[in-house]
């Protein structure tokens, strides 16, 4: 009686293990057959997305309608989340995951196909707000695209203006607080170079980006696209003449101000500075200048890039002449660090040219973001910064490069320049135009450098 009792209880848990595995193999099938459901509801969403299909859509929700009305209900419910219909359906009663799944996001910008062109196109229009270079991770939020501070202070210190950069909230030095007081401090164009590079140091690759590059760890660029000798050999003058429109200036964020703007002063914003430098640019050196004063971040400034493309491409369109295409913008910073410096007895506003060079670090370059005219693009940028550096040492930050396209496609000699800072006056703004306009003229006007 024993024994079979002890048979008895022995057949159980065999019967209880062999229960136990059924729920899990039944637990794995149905993880499984979820998994294969929602990569095929995916796949078809991608279609759907990419086709326009919405007649697709509709017979999809007409046959939940009516064989699965009560599914239909549940994926009507889920399109006001945006999850698949499983997810919401098996994960509606566990709130934690259903709460992670709610939260924004996070695209791994380095692993996008061409197919994702749309998301291409925000993270383009969204990218100041993501930010990490070669020399470590920057973290100072808003919609900046900026330097290591390290960076700034070993390039100030070689030109031999380290100490003249006040951070914001912090007393000037009295000899520069006595400088900015002249009432009589006016700008003078430096006539000759304060500052010769030598070129033959620098013909080395890791030598060249060291003097003047920051590279954003979203790309890469590389001896094929940074070449000393190709960057300073490109003709960047104007062709043209000034009957017809030569350089165009324009703002893809146009909603950018500074520290003093006055709230609806169009004048004290980055258009404001726009319209100095175009006036600039005509009254005192002779140029054909179109200012486009229209808002493409007004709602948002995620596709502040692609509102702004078919604009400019219709422009140009009907101004063929047009030979410098200008995007100017303005930095953020955290607000310990202020982007100015003691030019001529003027507290003028540091700027930065910028590049987007349409590759990321993992996958090369992105087809949908073509750009044929990227070497030309990065002639100009560094003859700006070359000239910057030879005449106004520290008035130019280090070229910034970053993966996308930024509409720097449009011509060869098209520019992105961030000048200053939200935590910028406007006067060291303004300040800053001149050396900028008279920087564009040098370039413009210049002669092919000597590499040799």
């Amino acid at each position: 009686m024993k024994k079979r009792r002890l048979f008895g209880k022995w057949n159980d848990e065999i019967h209880i293990g062999r229960g136990i595995l059924r729920i899990l193999l039944l637990v794995l099938c149905l993880m499984a057959g979820v998994a294969f459901l929602q990569e095929l509801y995916h796949g078809v969403k991608a279609q759907e997305k990419e086709d326009g299909g919405r007649l697709q859509a509709w017979l999809e929700q007409s046959v939940l309608n009516v064989w699965t009305p009560g599914l239909a209900v549940l994926e009507t419910e889920r399109r006001k989340v945006d999850h698949s219909l499983l997810e919401w359906f098996v994960l509606e009663n566990v709130p934690v995951f259903l709460y992670s799944m709610e939260q924004p996001e996070e695209y791994d910008k380095d692993s996008l196909k061409e197919s994702d062109y749309a998301q291409l196109l925000l993270l383009e229009g969204s990218d100041e707000n993501r930010k990490g270079i070669e020399e470590g991770s920057l973290e100072y939020g808003e919609d900046a695209i900026h330097l290591d501070k390290s960076l700034e202070e070993a390039f100030l210190k070689e030109n031999g203006l380290a100490g003249g950069n006040p951070a914001a909230g912090e007393e000037m030095p009295e000899n520069m607080e006595q400088q900015y007081q002249q009432a009589d401090a006016v700008f003078h164009e430096v006539e000759e170079p304060a500052y010769r590079y030598q070129w033959e140091n620098l013909q080395d690759y890791t030598e060249l980006v060291k003097a003047f590059y920051a590279i954003d760890s979203t790309t890469a660029a590389g001896t094929e696209l940074l070449n000393t000798e190709k960057l300073l050999s490109k003709d960047m003058r104007m062709q043209g003449g000034n009957d017809e429109p030569q350089i165009l200036i324009y703002h893809t964020h146009s909603q950018e101000a500074f520290v003093d703007s006055i709230p609806g002063d169009e004048s004290t914003t980055i258009v404001g500075a726009g319209e100095k430098l175009a006036q600039l640019l005509r009254e005192k050196y002779g140029y054909n200048v179109l200012h486009l004063t229209e808002s493409f971040d007004k709602e948002s400034r995620d596709y502040a890039y692609s509102n702004s493309l078919p604009v400019l491409e219709q422009l140009l369109e009907e101004n063929p002449s047009i030979e410098v295409v200008i995007d100017l913008h303005r930095d953020a910073m955290p607000e310990d660090r202020r982007l100015v410096v003691d030019l001529q007895g003027r507290p003028t506003a540091q700027f930065m040219f910028f590049n987007g060079l349409s590759r990321t670090a993992k996958n090369g370059p992105i087809e949908s973001l073509e750009n044929p005219y990227l070497d030309d693009n990065l002639a100009f940028s560094f003859q700006m910064q070359t000239a910057s550096n030879e005449y106004y040492p520290g008035i130019a930050r280090r070229i910034y490069l970053k993966a996308y396209r930024y509409n720097l496609h449009l011509r060869p000699k098209s520019l992105l320049i961030e000048l200053g800072a939200q935590n910028n006056t406007v006067e060291e703004i303004m300040n800053a135009i001149d050396p900028l306009a008279h920087i564009i003229h040098l370039v413009l006007v210049g002669e092919e450098p000597d590499v040799d």
